[in-house]
């Protein structure tokens, strides 16, 4: 069951309806004042609520991956427990044992606590990323091992897990949201004393396969605050799940058929053909994870939690700097917080914050997948990064480099340059087989490919002339441009009342016109 089922909108309903309704049986109302009808939430009714949803995420996960159910649980609760562990080691809870210490030796058992809590949260980190390297990782090192030694033991032992071995869906979200919290905790925020509440945010159905990244204390905090649904919160919820559905189903997964058709069979595809899947398969992944990433937002508003947003029109921005905070926000703002910052960021000398933007973006890619494609793609970004900066460094010091880029001709050549380079890196995210992604490479000029194949592609499975598949892209383009220019330039929205009236028409054509089937989410896979 994924967010485009039918029968997500029956468990949507039941899971709101049980968890709003329970709010109003009396034995879960507390006055906070005899002559005040206002009523607020106790603990018993926060108590009841994380059952919900607890157990509506272990059954949403259930009808993906049940098998994995035990060891998501397990996982959550190392994290518990070492979480705490850090928080009583960093507070000193036998301080009062140490009371008639000297400061000298006061400091000293302070230095030791420290050490604890240091090794605690290296060991956390550790369990985590080993979790990761071991679903995720093995086949591919195995492989690398295989090709530089000649290890044929090597390679058969890769063929062995990689087909008896699948990562749980969402484990690369699962282990950075781990590591999040472990390091918060260690940074000095609070650890929370009470399981279920922990594992009812680790396992939050509407952002637990594929994010967006959250933290523990900003959910904590919302469950809290909650009183009962509010309308405003309501038409938005619903509002976001129809803007994801449009842009999955209708845009999607429509432009992903042509994208497979084409890199799948890049033998017999022509330049034209690849030239424009790269730029297909750039506005499917942001349509595909926007979109899904709206409809977890909508489900989570539904039920009164507000999850980061991810993407704010990355592809309307003029630097790679800016691109990466406006693409994947949640994933950008984690290697912020949890890397670039620890690594020393900006603060050790422009050859230092250069190496450490490289670095940074490396991780990244490595995180993306096992395979040499997402690396490749990881420095790229990497180098990208590290040229903006240097590139802005000069700019402050030479005045006519800061003028130009400031001026409409440099605006736009910095806009091609950025959106070039990201659309370029897309063919290694798409094809992270180098295989593959070097047959693009050397198709991308004077290939004419197979004419019977581009009949199958735009006749047969389109079934339209390539002309009009290429307006059609014009024309999502032009689009996107619009809402930019009316969201940001002329900062128009939608009221609610035309929200409102939009939802059951938009979701009635996405019944209608939905490709049969569909197309799983792409960062499913990651």
């Amino acid at each position: 069951m994924t967010f485009l089922d039918p029968p997500y909108g029956l468990f949507l309903l039941l899971v709101l309806g049980l968890y709003w309704g329970i709010g109003y049986l009396p034995q879960f109302k507390k006055k906070t004042d005899e002559n005040d009808s206002k009523t607020t939430i106790n603990s018993a009714l926060i108590s009841a609520r994380l059952w919900i949803l607890l157990f509506a995420s272990l059954l949403f996960y259930s009808l993906l991956q049940i098998v994995y159910i035990p060891l998501l649980l397990a996982i959550a609760y190392l994290n518990f427990y070492f979480a705490n562990a850090m928080e009583t080691r960093a507070k000193g809870s036998a301080k009062t044992q140490y009371a008639q210490l000297s400061n000298q030796d006061w400091e000293q058992v302070q230095r030791v606590w420290n050490q604890r809590t240091t090794k605690l949260l290296s060991l956390g980190i550790t369990l985590n990323v080993l979790l990761l390297l071991g679903f995720k990782y093995i086949p591919f090192l195995l492989n690398t091992f295989a090709a530089l030694f000649n290890w044929s033991i090597a390679r058969q032992s890769a063929i062995w897990v990689d087909d008896r071995l699948s990562a749980p869906l969402g484990v690369s979200f699962f282990t950075f949201e781990c590591i999040a919290y472990l390091i918060d905790v260690y940074r000095g925020a609070p650890a929370t004393r009470n399981f279920l509440e922990f594992t009812s945010y680790k396992l939050f159905f509407p952002k637990l396969i594929a994010g967006p990244i959250s933290r523990y204390h900003h959910f904590a905090a919302q469950l809290k605050e909650q009183q009962f649904l509010q309308w405003t919160q309501a038409s938005e919820g619903l509002w976001l799940i129809t803007c994801g559905a449009v842009k999955k189903a209708l845009i999607a997964d429509r432009l992903g058929i042509f994208v497979d058709l084409s890199l799948g069979n890049l033998e017999r595809a022509g330049s034209g053909d690849l030239w424009l899947a790269i730029f297909t398969y750039g506005l499917q992944l942001y349509f595909d994870f926007s979109g899904y990433v709206d409809i977890a937002r909508g489900s989570a508003l539904l039920l009164g939690f507000s999850l980061p947003q991810n993407f704010d029109a990355p592809y309307f921005t003029t630097s790679i700097a800016a691109f990466w905070r406006r693409w994947h926000m949640t994933l950008g703002d984690w290697l912020r917080n949890y890397l670039y910052f620890p690594l020393g960021g900006s603060r050790k000398g422009l050859a230092r914050t250069c190496f450490n933007l490289f670095l940074v973006m490396l991780i990244a890619g490595v995180w993306h997948g096992a395979a040499w494609g997402y690396i490749l793609w990881g420095i790229l970004h990497g180098i990208a990064l590290a040229l903006h900066r240097l590139t802005d460094t000069l700019s402050k010091q030479v005045v006519a480099l800061a003028a130009f880029w400031q001026s409409l001709p440099g605006t736009l050549c910095a806009w091609i340059l950025t959106q070039g380079m990201v659309f370029f890196s897309w063919i290694f995210f798409r094809l992270p087989n180098l295989t593959e992604a070097n047959l693009v490479l050397r198709h991308f000029w004077n290939y004419s490919g197979d004419i019977q194949f581009a009949q199958k592609v735009y006749g047969e499975a389109l079934q339209i002339e390539r002309f009009h598949f290429i307006l059609t892209i014009g024309a999502i383009a032009l689009l996107m441009s619009l809402v930019y220019f009316f969201q940001r330039g002329l900062k128009l929205q939608l009221n609610r009342s035309v929200k409102l009236v939009l939802v059951p028409v938009s979701l009635f054509i996405v019944w209608i016109l939905a490709p049969e089937g569909g197309l799983q989410y792409i960062y499913f896979d990651f």
